[in-house]
């Protein structure tokens, strides 16, 4: 494996290029292999992302849904590179359940740039939430969408059960479900506390447009300032390939809401978290080209202000930089 001093002295495809190589051959995470072709404003921040560590030292767990191929905390610092990015939240996927070990890791190996988002239980102690605030963890994750959840119910208690327990700290609630939930949650979510997050264009779909059911609901709650939305992963919403253009219609019009609660992120390796394999089964990373996806971004956010609320000044004030 190349040192750290060697890889910062390359640039980010060849660096990219010689993880893929030190690997002899094993599959790697996507890395960018179109250049970012706009200003990318100080302190900009890639709010979604995920590590898959080494199994034999962060075992996945035995309820997972599906499970993914490894990548990297070396992988991200070169994707990162490529983008020109510099900050970053990395957020507890599914397969590891409510052990966040290889989270919490990743945040101390990336250091006063890195944030997370966990994901917790019942049991958890407070003197274990105090560790986790200080190992960079600033919300928990409530994930419907991975398992298939869609009932509005089993919705709205995780959801209030979440608020209960992190409504005296700095942190946040996020939420990668539909728009159906969305809908049905809106006067509790209106009504919280605490931020709220949505993942992924809050589960929006190109298809639908934007008189599609519920994206009403998710737009008056980021127009009144009560909820963010990320526009990240449009590959999940859009039927159009390689850059999900697409997706425009959405991405403008939440912006255009309110900027002030728009976050953007990669979704980085890009888990095919519905490949249709067994649990157990490897189920490789999707290879997305995230330089292509980052420029298509420039075109929703098309002025040199809103980018920079959107990356650098809307993650500060949200994730306590």
């Amino acid at each position: 494996m190349l040192s750290r001093r060697e890889m910062l002295a390359m640039t980010p495809l060849a660096a990219a290029a010689a993880i893929r190589g030190s690997r002899m051959g094993a599959a790697t995470a996507a890395q960018p292999a179109t250049p970012v072709n706009f200003s990318v404003p100080a302190d900009a921040c890639d709010c979604h992302t995920h590590i898959f560590g080494d199994p034999r030292r962060f075992p996945f767990a035995t309820g997972r849904t599906y499970t993914p191929e490894s990548a990297s905390v070396a992988e991200m610092r070169s994707l990162h590179r490529a983008l020109r990015t510099e900050r970053v939240v990395i957020v507890q996927p599914s397969v590891y359940g409510t052990d966040n070990s290889c989270t919490l890791d990743a945040i101390r190996q990336l250091g006063p740039n890195a944030r997370g988002i966990a994901v917790i239980d019942d049991s958890i102690s407070d003197a274990a939430l105090n560790d986790m605030y200080s190992g960079g963890i600033r919300g928990i994750r409530i994930n419907l969408a991975t398992t298939g959840q869609t009932d509005p119910e089993l919705g709205r208690r995780r959801f209030t059960a979440a608020v209960a327990r992190i409504r005296d700290r700095k942190w946040h609630i996020q939420m990668f479900t539909q728009l159906s939930v969305i809908a049905a949650l809106q006067k509790e979510i209106a009504a919280s506390p605490v931020p709220v997050v949505f993942d992924h264009f809050g589960g929006a779909q190109a298809a639908g447009g934007t008189s599609q059911a519920g994206f009403d609901v998710l737009l008056d709650l980021v127009r009144s300032g009560r909820a963010y939305v990320k526009v990240s992963a449009p590959y999940r919403g859009s039927t159009s390939t390689p850059d999900f253009a697409d997706m425009a219609p959405l991405a403008k019009a939440l912006i255009a809401a309110n900027v002030n609660r728009i976050l953007w992120g990669t979704d980085w390796p890009h888990p095919d978290t519905a490949s249709g394999k067994s649990p157990t089964e490897i189920s490789p990373l999707r290879q997305i080209d995230d330089g292509r996806v980052f420029n298509q971004f420039a075109t929703w956010a098309t002025t040199a202000a809103e980018r920079k609320a959107i990356l650098a000044e809307n993650p500060r004030m949200l994730y306590g930089w």
